[in-house]
């Protein structure tokens, strides 16, 4: 019955004791998931000006245009300034399309000859919306057909820090469109800027995705940016919406998408989504519009461009896909220490990363918590885990002890074919007989050549001879072994290395069909006592006898 109980006194242990790495292998909270993406995600905007030269009735002139202004979401790909976006998130400062420059030359010359004309009349903007109207109409009649205009694309990225860099595009796939001869590509395009040591993602493999993952979609809608209510600090931080996947499907060129219903808006465009590890499972690419002319926005059927096909457009890029660098090292080991209660490991981690991207918001807040938590600490509950742990050490501990020492007493056993395999290879061992006084008295045979020994005193054992290395043999009649087992023992603590119980003892040499020899004539019983302090001849030696191995 013992023996059966053991494995589960095991298991309850095993069960209870946190498994090496366990901490390092722990799923990352959601929270944690968030914290990791934000400093790499960033703002991207497409800027296109115009020098326009127009003719509102007083002769040709030279005016600046109001910008049009393009926003979208990015994502640091690598460390060293690879940003990822959508194609048609940068595409009018990348490849202008007719209708900007329509578009852009209109509105040079509304604010240039409506707005003069309206000064010359002593009206503002909205006094007379009649009077404005027929002024408009007859400004784009004049002055739109001979005006000229001279585009000023740029692009730049804005980081949640505040940090605005100067972008260039270095690949490019134009947006998915059914246009009958437009060009239809993936939509993607690789930004580079002068950067290093930058927060990165990680991408994932979107060939594993399921149905229900959960995902998270990181960017700057419009909706945020323009917001009345908000700060300048606040717009430039990455919002965050949840959800899950939805669906694969294909777009009008047949790439596979991924749909989620994690909501989304103008402005989340090129934006990462993020699995629950924290890695880009794709990049928001369209939303839905409910059908009519309004087409306001379907929450629930926004599409996604699978990493697979992410990693493949930057195959042949310079972009470092296995790049992390110093500060997301830094960030990410910061943010398992806080959220583990290492508050001062945290704050270490927190301040490195600062130093290396100073005035992230997230940062500069997670600073000031772990300082407040290391000037007052939190109550910590009372470890459950760690104690059931420890009780289950304690029982296995207590039920292996037993296990261990019968593997202790079968390592000093050997059985009697083990002796005569000795014996053939000519390495013959001593045997000593241990049987107790009674029984050996009472016995007419013993094992050829043994040499009979009383207890497992120094004394009794003092002349089995100087060689520690030569192979011993100690009988018994007891099944358990007992007397033989201390013999052994004892002798191994004398230094004979190979000393060894014999297995079953006298009755398993003869179950083995092994011989035995008579005691020989007038033997009485001798106890050895103890040894003689000098001019002892040594014991005969002790072989097998002159029998035959079998």
């Amino acid at each position: 019955m013992r023996g059966r109980r053991t494995p589960w006194l095991l298991l309850l242990a095993a069960g209870l004791w946190p498994p090496a790495g366990a901490a390092a292998e722990a799923p990352l909270s959601l929270q944690e998931v968030v914290l990791r993406a934000k400093p790499a995600t960033v703002l991207v905007v497409a800027e296109v000006g115009a020098d326009v030269t127009l003719d509102c009735g007083a002769g040709a002139r030279q005016v600046s245009a109001p910008p049009f202004r393009e926003t979208g979401t990015g994502w640091y790909a690598d460390s060293n300034g690879a940003v990822v976006t959508n194609a048609h998130v940068v595409q009018p400062a990348h490849a202008p399309p007719r209708w900007l420059l329509n578009e852009v030359t209109q509105k040079a010359v509304l604010a240039a000859c409506v707005g003069e004309e309206l000064a010359r009349r002593g009206l503002q903007p909205g006094d007379r919306p009649d009077v404005e109207e027929d002024l408009r109409r007859a400004a784009l009649a004049r002055a739109l057909p001979g005006a000229r205009a001279e585009l000023k694309p740029s692009l730049f990225i804005l980081m949640a820090n505040g940090f605005r860099l100067p972008a260039k595009v270095v690949k490019y796939s134009p947006p998915v469109t059914s246009q009958p001869g437009a060009m239809s590509g993936r939509d993607l395009a690789l930004l580079e800027v002068e950067a290093a040591e930058m927060p990165a993602f990680r991408l994932a493999r979107s060939r594993h995705a399921k149905i229900g993952d959960p995902v998270h979609i990181l960017g700057y809608p419009g909706v945020v940016l323009t917001h009345e209510l908000l700060n300048s600090t606040a717009k430039v931080e990455a919002s965050v919406t949840n959800g899950a996947i939805s669906g694969f499907k294909q777009d009008v060129q047949n790439q596979p998408v991924i749909q989620t219903d994690a909501p989304a808006a103008w402005g989340n465009s090129g934006g990462p989504v993020v699995d629950a590890a924290g890695l880009v499972i794709g990049v928001l690419t369209f939303v839905s519009l409910a059908p009519g002319p309004e087409g306001a926005l379907v929450q629930g059927f926004n599409f996604i461009i699978p990493a697979d096909a992410v990693r493949a457009f930057l195959a042949d890029t310079s972009a470092d896909l296995v790049d992390q660098g110093p500060f997301n090292a830094h960030w990410h080991a910061g943010l398992r220490k806080f959220f583990s209660g290492d508050y001062r490991g945290a704050l270490g981690g927190f301040q490195a990363a600062d130093r290396l991207q100073p005035e992230f918001p997230d940062i500069r807040r997670l600073m000031a918590e772990a300082e407040e938590r290391i000037k007052n600490p939190p109550p910590r509950p009372f470890p459950w885990r760690e104690a059931l742990a420890a009780l289950g050490v304690g029982i296995l501990a207590l039920a292996a002890w037993p296990l261990g020492g019968r593997l202790r007493r079968r390592r000093l056993l050997t059985s009697a074919a083990d002796v005569v395999r000795l014996g053939e290879t000519g390495a013959r061992p001593v045997m000593l007989d241990a049987r107790e006084p009674a029984l050996y008295r009472a016995s007419g045979v013993r094992i050829a050549g043994a040499r009979r020994i009383v207890g497992a005193g120094d004394g009794a054992l003092g002349g089995v001879g100087e060689d520690r290395s030569q192979p011993i043999v100690v009988y018994c009649t007891s099944d358990a072994q007992a007397l033989s087992l201390g013999v052994a023992r004892r002798l191994r603590a004398l230094g004979y290395r190979k000393a060894r119980a014999l297995r079953g003892g006298l009755g398993g040499w003869t179950q083995a069909g092994l011989p035995l020899d008579p005691k020989p004539v007038g033997s009485e019983e001798v106890d050895a006592g103890p040894a003689p302090a000098s001019g002892a001849s040594p014991a005969a030696e002790a072989t097998l006898g002159d029998h035959p191995a079998r």
